[in-house]
């Protein structure tokens, strides 16, 4: 077995969010020291020896499993280890904090080849709904097909993205290819496009990439409700999400878990 590690002092990237989670005086509303720093934020970071390892390979066909078990706050100054199984095929990497803290975890793979492609005809294309209702279990129903969220991918403009998740490989630079930390951050827009939330949590990731987005695509989110559940007084939702390339390459496809309405104080502590 070989580690790969990577230090950085994490930043939060969304203290202007809507979602407050991310604001301290809010978060602290729900039992958390301050603002916290996105889930897909804390998965960018993780990639980043797993990527240092396998490079464009896993980019294109690669998959993690990521689950972001404690809070990262702003500031804080994370260690992330990524641990190579003798087989070089498969790695359980980890974030932890300078107290030693494990806040998130995840498995990585890289298959000799990436699964057939999901039949996009079950993710049809449809519009973001004019006047969003609120989240709730009356619209987030198991099946529901989300409308579709797209932005066009720069390569110019996504080195600020580079520095805010503090990467320091110069695959995405050199190639002019999107970050995976970047294109998760789909998952919580098609999400956010399609309900109102108050403060909510994304919990976790299961990715597994088909290709890379290059400078000057467009990259479209397809979403499906898949779960909607509560336990110990968060309201999660589930959704399956596709990325897809100018509307016609897959580029990954996401088990994407949140909770769309956390616990409060008075209820417990989160």
């Amino acid at each position: 077995m070989r580690e790969r590690v990577h230090r950085l002092t994490a930043f939060n990237t969304a203290t202007e969010s809507t979602n407050k989670i991310h604001d301290d005086a809010v978060a602290r509303q729900y039992g958390f020291a301050g603002g916290l720093v996105p889930g897909v934020e804390v998965y960018a970071y993780l990639t980043n020896p797993i990527v240092g390892e396998w490079g464009r390979d896993w980019l294109e066909r690669g998959t993690l499993a990521a689950r972001f078990v404690e809070p990262v706050y702003d500031g804080d100054e994370v260690l992330i280890t990524a641990r190579f199984d003798e087989g070089a095929t498969g790695a359980d990497v980890e974030c932890a904090g300078a107290d030693g803290q494990v806040c998130a975890t995840g498995h990585a793979t890289l298959p000799a080849m990436a699964p057939a492609p999901p039949d996009l005809a079950g993710f049809p294309q449809v519009s973001i709904p004019m006047d969003p209702p609120p989240a709730s279990r009356d619209s987030l129903v198991v099946g529901d097909v989300l409308g579709n969220f797209a932005a066009g991918f720069h390569a110019d403009k996504g080195r600020q993205y580079l520095a805010d998740v503090r990467e320091d490989l110069s695959i995405y630079t050199d190639l002019g290819i999107a970050h995976p930390g970047w294109l998760l951050r789909f998952a919580n827009f098609v999400l956010g496009a399609n309900v109102v939330l108050g403060p909510w949590i994304h919990v976790g990731s299961v990715v597994q990439n088909h290709s890379v987005v290059e400078d000057g695509e467009t990259v479209s989110a397809r979403a499906l409700v898949t779960g909607v559940y509560e336990r110990k007084g968060h309201e999660f939702v589930e959704l399956g999400v596709v990325l897809v390339a100018d509307d016609e390459r897959l580029v990954c496809e996401v088990d994407h878990t949140a909770i769309y309405k956390p616990r409060t104080l008075d209820q417990g502590q989160p």
